[in-house]
């Protein structure tokens, strides 16, 4: 399954203010600032945020969130949306803006 481009479309809306690179990967979409990820649309037909690692617990534990596992591992500094959180614009824009925040933070990849 490829990854909803509507919801890309929205993601693009809330970063088209920012420098952004578009990546396929995954099977998804990812949104990089200054070369490291910050948002991935999924194919799965949700979200992959980034945020502090400290702050993954309490945002995993928000209403259609949940954690990113690699490898059987949880992956600190990432959290998964699901698609039915992210309905409206009030849904999807405080995730994007927390992931772009944090990524803005972050030294540029080389």
């Amino acid at each position: 399954m490829a990854y909803d481009e509507d919801l890309a479309n929205r993601v693009r809306e809330l970063v088209a203010d920012i420098e952004v690179t578009e990546k396929r990967m995954f099977g998804g979409l990812t949104f990089l600032i200054n070369g490291n990820m910050s948002v991935t649309v999924s194919r799965k037909g949700g979200l992959m945020l980034r945020c502090a690692p400290d702050a993954s617990e309490e945002l995993r534990s928000r209403r259609h969130a949940g954690p990113i596992e690699m490898r059987g591992r949880v992956m600190d500094g990432w959290v998964w949306v699901e698609l039915e959180g992210l309905r409206t614009k009030r849904q999807l824009e405080p995730w994007v803006a927390r992931a772009v925040a944090y990524t803005q933070s972050l030294p540029p990849k080389g």
